[in-house]
């Protein structure tokens, strides 16, 4: 099965302005992320996706391959639709770019040992809460799954409602996620949905249709990146891990 992975990098962002090329401990923060994803085996390549020059000719300083994507893209799972029109694989895994601190031992998790090539399969990480601030925070999507891991529903809202106990264990989103170019298709030809537009998560273009997505707790620490006060963050995690 041929796997490759592709780090999508938006300079317009209305929060933080070309935010993959924040500096975190000297080095771009896109530089972090594209060090892991290259220490993942199973990945044939692995591509940076933007559309910025700028972003580009940083990439390409330190050894990575660049796609330049549009920059009408309205989210990353469309940017990655695009780069699958340009390069074939059998499973494209998304590992977003504003996530310096994943390491390879969680990548891997949100690909499957095998899956039938003729279904639509997708499948994203989660990792527990560990600070019930952030469970409020409408920032994070708080992830809910049955036992087979399919997901139920996606809100930044806390949900489940803790009405009849508090023995429960939020999960928060974590940025990667792995496509086969069947999905993509489906995502690219199918409009957004009502939901999909309240809650802006793209996940739902699929739950809307009832197609399975999958959410696999990883247990790992992540620390995303959404506006420049969470670089210190992440900078003194680095420093005391």
């Amino acid at each position: 099965m041929k796997i490759i992975c592709v780090i999508p990098a938006r300079a317009e962002s209305s929060r933080f302005f070309e935010k993959p090329l924040a500096p975190i401990c000297g080095k771009p923060m896109i530089q972090w992320v594209y060090t892991h994803c290259k220490e993942v085996d199973c990945f044939e390549e692995v591509y940076i996706a933007t559309d910025s020059e700028k972003i580009k000719s940083a990439c390409e300083s330190f050894g990575a391959k660049v796609i330049i994507t549009a920059s009408t893209h309205d989210t990353a799972t469309e940017r990655l639709y695009e780069v699958s029109t340009k390069i074939p694989a059998d499973l494209y895994v998304m590992v977003n770019g504003d996530e310096p601190l994943l390491t390879k031992e969680a990548i891997i998790q949100c690909i499957p040992s095998d899956y039938d090539p003729e279904s639509l399969y997708v499948s994203n990480l989660m990792t527990d809460f560990t600070n019930p601030v952030e469970v409020v925070d409408a920032t994070n999507l708080k992830i809910v799954t049955d036992e087979h891991n399919r997901c139920l529903f996606i809100s930044r809202s806390p949900i489940p409602y803790p009405k009849g106990n508090m023995d429960y264990v939020y999960q928060k989103f974590v940025g990667v996620g792995a496509f086969n170019k069947k999905a993509l298709e489906f995502y690219h030809n199918t409009p957004r949905g009502p939901i999909e537009k309240i809650e802006e998560n793209d996940s739902f273009r699929f739950i809307e249709h009832n197609m399975p997505i999958y959410y696999y707790n990883c247990h790992c620490k992540s620390l995303s990146v959404d506006t420049p006060k969470d670089i210190l963050g992440v900078e003194n995690y680095l420093k005391n891990a």
